[in-house]
């Protein structure tokens, strides 16, 4: 599936697929990047019958320092439905972003990240979300899960994914293409 363009207006149908293919596919994991719990909110049902669902949200500080743009109410409620909430540093940015930022350049990592985006900034947040939360210990070593990343809010990519750690993340290998926007 294709979208017209990138964004939060995908998100619901983004999920439909995901559930669609996870059901399909036999596959028990879903992992979806939510900032504030609105995207994770929409995968409850699923979660409470029985899917995996890991929500991996935005580090604290992503926007201002010791702020976490998930409301703990957001969370606690996501927690009782099933879903698992992590956070945690992104692994495509993290301290090479601050690096760069104060001494200029570019590193290998921020390479990957830019090279993902190249198919688009929800495919470069899927990878991304997977591997923080196969880090994490949410997730299964490279057993296929489906991934579901966004531009800025919402959804609108959802791919099928083996997760590796970071350490060893050129071994992530992403299966199928579920969906995505079309890149203007």
């Amino acid at each position: 599936m294709y979208f017209e363009k990138p964004g939060k207006q995908n998100t619901e149908e983004t999920v439909n697929i995901a559930l669609q293919a996870a059901k399909e596919l036999g596959i028990d994991t879903i992992v979806v990047a939510t900032n504030t719990g609105d995207t994770a909110d929409l995968l409850k049902d699923a979660a409470r019958s029985g899917l995996h669902v890991v929500a991996v949200s935005h580090c604290f500080g992503f926007k201002d320092p010791e702020v976490q743009e998930m409301p703990a109410e957001r969370k606690a409620a996501l927690e009782a439905a099933g879903i698992q909430v992590y956070t945690a540093t992104h692994v495509l940015s993290g301290a090479e972003r601050g690096l760069s930022a104060k001494f200029g350049g570019i590193s290998p990592i921020e390479v990957m990240a830019y090279s993902l985006r190249m198919l688009g900034q929800g495919t470069k947040v899927a990878v991304e979300c997977s591997v923080m939360a196969l880090d994490g210990g949410m997730i299964p070593y490279q057993k296929p899960v489906i991934a579901i990343g966004g531009t800025g809010r919402g959804a609108d990519t959802a791919l099928v994914l083996r997760a590796a750690h970071a350490a060893n993340i050129l071994d992530t290998k992403i299966d199928r293409v579920l969906c995505k926007p079309v890149l203007l």
